[in-house]
Formats: C-alpha cells, structure tokens, sequence
C-alpha cells in the first residue's frame, strides 16, 4: 500500500467501516512508515477528543425563534385569504414588473450601466448640464444628432485628406532623397550640361 493509498482510506480505518484485506495492507504499512503512523495518530487523536465533547444543548429562545420564522402550513383558502387580503389594481398591474426589477441583480445591473455610461461621459469630456424643456424638443435634438455628426464626418475627412498629403510629400522626400546620391555619384568628375553648353 501507498501512502496515497492510506490517506484515502485513513478515515474509513478510524471510523472501523474499512474491509477486511484492506484493514490487514493499511496495518502492515504503518510500522515501515513514520509519516503515515503520525498521521494516523493525529487523525485518531481528533476523532476521541470530538468524542470526549459534550453535546451542546440549544437555547431555548433558539427553537421559538425557528419556529416563529418558519413557514406555516398552508392551511385553508379562507385562512390564507383572511391573511394575504386581495391586492389593490395597481399592485396587480405593476407589482409583478416592480418586483422583478427590484431584484439585487437587476439593481447592481442598472448601477453598473449608469455608472459606464458616466466614466464613458467623462472620459469623452461631455460636460453634464442641467437639463430644460427645450432640450427635449424633438426637432432641435434631431438638429444636435445631425449637426453633430456631420462635424465627425468632416473631420475625418479633413484627417484623411492631410494623412494622404502628409504621405505623398513624404513618397516624393524620399524618392528625391534616393535619386540624390544617384545623381552626385554619376556626376563626380562631369560638368553640369549646363556649364558643358555655355563653353562651347
């Protein structure tokens, strides 16, 4: 036997539940191996003292506390009638929605949408303001929507089109800073035609 093997059998062996064979292997394996025998102390150590404990009584107060928390039967119609009395028509019409949504993990979601909503504000530099009638105004919203987005569209455009004059003076620096040491290295030892033309 292992000592792998003994740790999961350990408890059964203290309890006296374990077969027969297997007691026999788990009892010849205890005197070869210190660490298991110490193990096997300490486990039968903690089971006699759990045993020496007295069993704790409970306060009195505990079980008329139980008892007054726990549910009731349930008991007849007229009973449960007598003490739920029927719900107003609007408890019937919006309690079920209001109960649903009052539920921690539709709470904790609507904090946490408010709260991303505001660090995205913030981190956009929207600058919160009192709100008045005239911003509600459909027709001038409709105009904030599409003024605002025309701007967007306008400056990436304008971004685009100084990224591509940007690019092509860029392509020709670099092509006329290639052709340069071309030229000066052909042109060592000749004359400008230029200066070749006016001598003769």
């Amino acid at each position: 036997m292992t000592c792998a093997e003994l740790e999961i059998l350990l408890c059964d062996y203290v309890d006296g539940t374990l077969r027969a064979e297997e007691r026999t292997a788990l009892e010849n394996h205890l005197p070869g191996c210190a660490a298991c025998r110490q193990l096997a102390e300490d486990v039968t150590g903690v089971t006699a003292l759990f045993e020496r404990v007295p069993q704790a009584e409970p306060p009195a107060e505990l079980m008329t506390r139980i008892l007054h928390h726990a549910p009731v039967g349930r008991g007849t119609v007229g009973e449960r009638l007598a003490n739920n009395p029927a719900p107003s028509w609007i408890k019937r019409l919006f309690g079920g929605l209001v109960t649903g949504w009052l539920q921690p993990r539709y709470v904790m979601g609507m904090a946490m949408t408010i709260l991303s909503f505001s660090m995205l504000a913030r981190f956009a530099h929207i600058e919160p303001r009192q709100l008045r009638p005239s911003d509600l105004d459909p027709v001038k919203v409709w105009q904030g929507i599409d003024d605002h987005s025309h701007r967007v569209y306008d400056r990436a455009m304008k971004y685009y089109d100084n990224l591509r004059l940007v690019i092509e003076i860029q392509s020709r620096l670099k092509e006329w800073s290639d052709q340069e040491p071309v030229q000066t290295a052909g042109s060592v030892g000749q004359q400008p035609a230029s200066e070749r033309g006016s001598r003769k």
